[in-house]
């Protein structure tokens, strides 16, 4: 078993390695504590708090996928906290910007983006969004699986996503938000 052990750690260790090649962002600052691969890209800048843990052994997909966050274009920023849990096969796009606050929780499969990355119109469909909208996070808000988190919203304090759902709008604090589309479910 022990044997076993060393193995697998081997094996996490140079999947990890060998995903930081994909990686092409040099507006970093900060580290993530990565159970899991990373894979960090664009031209915008990234902030990492203290204590910012990305995978989770005994969850699904630990073994088979990645996290991704990409900060798009050079305006584009993503801002981590202190204290975050994000569980395996985390996504996280920004053309603008998307903070997650202090001591937030993330299931996993959970999608963040704050564009519809392609202009809504039929003729400039090629062309970018020119409208993406910031999505903030708050503190201690708890993420479930499987949850997708549109542009433009804000998570209040204390809230919590339930799994599978789909957020197109801000919630206030101290709630449990939960559908497609997301709506209150009750107070905390």
């Amino acid at each position: 078993m022990k044997l076993k052990n060393i193995i697998i750690s081997i094996v996490l260790k140079i999947r990890i390695f060998k995903y930081s090649f994909f990686s092409n962002n040099k507006n970093v600052s900060g580290f993530f504590v990565k159970h899991q691969p990373v894979v960090v890209r664009g031209k915008g800048k990234i902030r990492i708090g203290d204590n910012v843990n990305v995978g989770v052994i005994n969850s699904p997909n630990f073994y088979n996928s990645y996290a991704y966050i990409e900060a798009r274009n050079k305006n584009a920023v993503i801002e981590f906290g202190n204290n975050i849990q994000i569980n395996n096969g985390f996504s996280v796009t920004s053309e603008k910007s998307i903070i997650i606050e202090n001591n937030v929780l993330i299931g996993f499969n959970c999608n963040i983006i704050d564009s519809t990355f392609h202009h809504l119109d039929k003729d400039k469909r090629n062309e970018t969004d020119p409208n993406p909208k910031e999505v903030i996070i708050k503190r201690n808000v708890f993420i479930g699986n499987n949850v997708t988190i549109l542009k433009g919203v804000t998570i209040g304090e204390n809230s919590v996503i339930s799994n599978g759902s789909i957020v197109t709008k801000t919630c206030p604090d101290n709630v449990v938000i939960g559908g497609v589309p997301a709506k209150v479910i009750k107070q905390l």
